[in-house]
């Protein structure tokens, strides 16, 4: 009985085992039109910035709100069009600053059951839908010149980490890397100076990579310099 039983078992395995990977093989296709639906897109969207920060709605210092709106506003003036994750809080701000100054809004949004719906500031032509994460992340790490960076959680965290391992291992172009907050970014900074740099697992001119200011003319005016110079729309 207990031969008959482990048998049955070791075929439902199987059967289960061949389903999966049957949904495998077809997930291959979603993932594929996500990339063609945001390659399609992202071309035509010109140079741009992507801002990042935390879609809570109640942050701990109002002054971000007010402060992403003015960046935005800076960097559209210089010619960028404006990329966030489409979300509520810093993202939307983001966004409301581009449409204020009349620049392109893109909102390249996530399928989360905490995000019913994208922020009202998204050109509707810019504006995609994405499933998967990694996908989303290609799509701000090609098309953007640039990556402003609010005060956030750990998505925020994760762009960001992610950016700076793709450009210290130069594995697409450098570009600036702006964090605003010092207040909220300094306990951040000195532990990876006291910490990861101490422990030798970083260099120090690896916190080249990063630029840490408050001011949104230093923010658009770094932008725009460093884009005259490399002129180029895709990092990699």
């Amino acid at each position: 009985m207990r031969d008959e039983y482990n048998l049955n078992f070791s075929n439902e395995q199987t059967k289960q085992h061949k389903h999966a990977r049957t949904l495998d093989s077809w997930r291959i296709f979603r993932i594929m039109s996500e990339f063609v639906d945001g390659f399609e897109t992202m071309t035509y969207l010109g140079p741009s910035v992507a801002v990042f920060g935390s879609t809570n709605q109640n942050p701990i210092s109002p002054k971000y709100y007010d402060l992403t709106v003015e960046i935005s506003k800076k960097i559209v003036q210089k010619g960028f069009g404006i990329i966030t994750g489409g979300g509520p809080g810093i993202m939307e701000c983001a966004n409301k600053g581009a449409q204020e100054a009349n620049g392109k809004s893109c909102g390249l949004c996530i399928n989360l059951p905490s995000e019913a719906k994208p922020n009202p500031y998204i050109d509707s032509h810019y504006q995609l839908n994405f499933r998967y994460f990694f996908v989303r992340k290609v799509m701000f790490i090609r098309y953007a010149q640039a990556f402003v960076v609010m005060p956030g959680g750990f998505g925020t965290l994760d762009e960001l980490f992610e950016a700076l391992t793709l450009i210290q291992t130069e594995k697409i172009k450098f570009f600036p890397v702006y964090l605003v907050g010092k207040d909220y970014w300094s306990g951040l900074l000195d532990w990876m100076r006291k910490t990861v740099l101490a422990n030798s697992n970083i260099k120090q001119e690896d916190f080249d990579l990063i630029h840490v200011t408050d001011d949104p003319d230093e923010i658009a005016n770094g932008i725009e310099k460093y884009y005259r110079k490399s002129k180029s729309l895709e990092n990699f």
